[in-house]
């Protein structure tokens, strides 16, 4: 569809910029930068690594996020004087190129929009993602597979590092569950919204009669843990036990008992990992993920807490939240955003930024209306 009213449009995307970088303080970051660099640059930096780390890290994401404010700003100039050009000399060509920036130029405004609104205690941080299948037998443990799938391809999309801590398979088809993490700034606020019940419909592969068959499987995202967060573990809190790892069908990968299992006695949560190569590799990941339940277990206590000095009962906005239905027809549905899409593959193969989008920007308003 030919864009007739440039001005107006390239008017709209420079104040929605405006925003952006009155939200970012572009000239808060810039001197942020100017004090890690300094810290950076010191001879004793890696004496302590895990300050390291943190600087660096925080140094990194800093730049990035000023590079892409400026790479914005100076295509949208670029914009203004490609439209002028083709205007000044009714070139098609530059029009129709225009047009085409100017499409590519709003979807990442707006992407960079979106991402102004995670300004939870916990978003900017990497997420640990655990999908487990629910009901619906068989069914369930190959949706929580196509779920695994589809998170992997869209970090792989981002060009996002991703680790598998443990996977559970199941005895005919699927996984019973698996944990993974997404190494990226703002990971774990950007995929929350997709935390909750996931429901699939369709003709089961598995029934020999063909039949059409309703199936879950849950998600739980996590923030992963950092040096900062205290998260206290006394030994005596522990039971490990260690296992044989296993692959699809319950055959074995490892021929020595390197998978690890750790019940935090107090609070009864279990969390395991078998992916790694050695039983101390496993045992770390396990910990990680033991931290990352014990750290979100803290953060609903005060939730908890605050929502009974409200007086609201603690509301929050309920566990089924997306719809995929491959049988009678084709379609994907977000169930509180209403948010849809009517290619399941696209999605499954992990084309769910819409989804995301529109979960973060209606977790937004849904805080401002309470």
């Amino acid at each position: 569809m030919a864009v007739t009213d440039f001005p107006s449009v390239l008017a709209d995307l420079g104040h929605a910029l405006d925003s952006i970088e009155a939200v970012l303080d572009p000239d808060a970051k810039r001197a942020e930068v100017a004090e890690l660099e300094i810290e950076v640059a010191r001879p004793d930096l890696w004496d302590d690594q895990a300050n390291a780390q943190r600087v660096t890290s925080r140094l990194s994401l800093l730049q990035s996020e000023l590079e892409r404010l400026t790479r914005l700003r100076s295509r949208l100039d670029d914009l203004g004087v490609l439209v002028e050009l083709a205007e000044e000399e009714s070139d098609a060509a530059s029009q129709a190129e225009a047009e085409s920036e100017l499409v590519s130029l709003r979807n990442e405004i707006d992407a960079l929009e979106v991402r102004t609104l995670l300004s939870g205690e916990y978003d900017e941080r990497e997420a640990l993602v655990t999908i487990r299948s629910e009901a619906g037998g068989t069914d369930a443990a190959d949706f929580a597979a196509m779920l695994l799938r589809m998170y992997l391809r869209w970090a792989e999309r981002h060009s996002y590092a991703t680790e598998v801590y443990d996977t559970s398979y199941a005895e005919e088809a699927g996984i019973k569950s698996a944990t993974f993490t997404v190494k990226a700034p703002f990971a774990y606020g950007t995929l929350s919204v997709e935390q909750g019940t996931h429901r699939l419909v369709r003709i089961s592969p598995f029934d020999n009669q063909g039949r059409r068959q309703t199936s879950f499987a849950g998600v739980e995202v996590l923030p992963v843990t950092e040096e900062t967060d205290h998260i206290d573990i006394p030994e005596a809190d522990l039971r490990i036990d260690v296992f044989r790892s296993s692959g699809p069908g319950g055959q074995s990968v490892n021929t020595t008992d390197s998978a690890v299992r750790i019940t935090h006695l107090p609070t009864n949560i279990v969390v395991s990992c078998q992916n790694e190569k050695s039983q101390l590799q496993n045992k770390a990941a396990a910990l990680r993920v033991l931290q990352a339940r014990l750290l979100e277990r803290a953060r609903q206590e005060r939730e908890a807490e605050m929502n009974a000095l409200r007086g609201d009962g603690g509301k929050s906005w309920g566990a089924q939240m997306r719809s995929y239905v491959l049988n009678p027809f084709q379609m994907v549905k977000d169930l509180r955003t209403n948010y849809e899409v009517s290619n399941p593959d696209a999605v499954f193969d992990g084309d769910i930024d819409g989804f995301i989008e529109s979960g973060i920007r209606w977790r937004r308003t849904s805080a401002v209306a309470n």
